[in-house]
């Protein structure tokens, strides 16, 4: 049975989109720089194929920004690619004001391998080498972004990381199975246990989930929140589904003030049970309903 289930939240988990909607290449004839098919030179886009301990080879694209104060590093969700991703990462990093590190998982793209939950482990443990040693990133100036399954690596590394400036959670999930089934216990068979592992993230971490997702109930940003040991207030998007979360105009509101929330914080050790200011982010009428349901 343990098998069988488990086998059934990993093909819920990974959907990589057939054929890859890009292509990796070099310049001059395969002897210049490596681009990415849909990017032209002036967008300011640094390529990187990332070798990682399984021995598979990700695509990682470095978003830089002329102004940036921090970095976010960003796992995206179960069924896109870079290639479907781009005209999201230029609109973040102009509002934001950050750099941006993507990667496609392996199997995914243009990157080798199989998906699986412990190659996205090792894939985004690649990309964050590649951050310290190409650009110099340090933990303090890092921000981890995870979408949907993205959620997973996302709180595998924040984990570890213990200097971390902050995390955020989009349409995340608590685990593998609950998607699937509304379990009390973990299972030792399920995937992306992420219910055990944000008990484990010391920075602040900001939750954002649609109330009509219709994949991954709001119930588990909700729960993953609760459990943050440093809570920054939660968006919860009124109507909004699964994979449209960014057509709100709140998203990118409350990621701007997030993002600023982040520039103002004193790299102190935090309280276990702390809590960022709720000054830092305004109440909208749907964050007030949802938090009167709150048990």
């Amino acid at each position: 049975m343990g098998n069988v289930t488990s086998s059934v939240a990993a093909r819920f988990a990974f959907f990589p989109p057939e054929p890859a909607t890009y292509e990796v290449f070099r310049e001059r004839g395969g002897e210049g720089r490596l681009c990415l098919t849909g990017l032209s030179p002036e967008k300011s886009v640094e390529v990187h194929l990332v070798e990682t301990r399984a021995g598979n080879r990700v695509v990682a694209t470095f978003w830089r920004h002329p102004r940036a104060r921090f970095t976010v590093l960003y796992s995206h969700g179960n069924a896109a690619d870079l290639g479907q991703m781009l005209d999201l990462f230029l609109q973040l990093r102009a509002h934001l004001r950050v750099n941006i590190m993507s990667y496609d998982y392996s199997g995914y793209g243009a990157s080798t391998g199989k998906p699986s939950e412990f190659n996205t482990y090792y894939d985004i443990e690649a990309v964050y080498d590649c951050l310290k040693k190409e650009y110099g990133i340090r933990q303090e100036d890092l921000i981890l972004y995870g979408q949907s399954v993205g959620s997973g690596p996302t709180l595998h590394l924040a984990a570890r990381l213990q200097k971390l400036r902050g995390v955020v959670l989009h349409s995340a999930i608590l685990s593998g199975i609950r998607v699937l089934y509304p379990v009390k216990v973990t299972f030792c068979f399920d995937i992306f246990k992420n219910i055990d592992k944000i008990r484990q993230v010391n920075c602040p971490v900001f939750v954002i989930h649609g109330t009509a997702d219709d994949i991954v109930d709001w119930t588990h940003g909700k729960r993953l929140w609760e459990l943050s040991k440093i809570k920054y207030d939660p968006l919860w998007i009124k109507g909004g589904g699964h994979c449209n979360l960014e057509t709100y105009p709140e998203y990118i509101k409350h990621l701007r003030k997030f993002i600023n929330a982040m520039e103002k914080l004193p790299l102190v050790k935090q309280n276990n049970q702390s809590r960022l200011p709720t000054s830092t982010i305004t109440e909208s009428k749907h964050n007030k309903c949802l938090r009167f349901g709150k048990r």
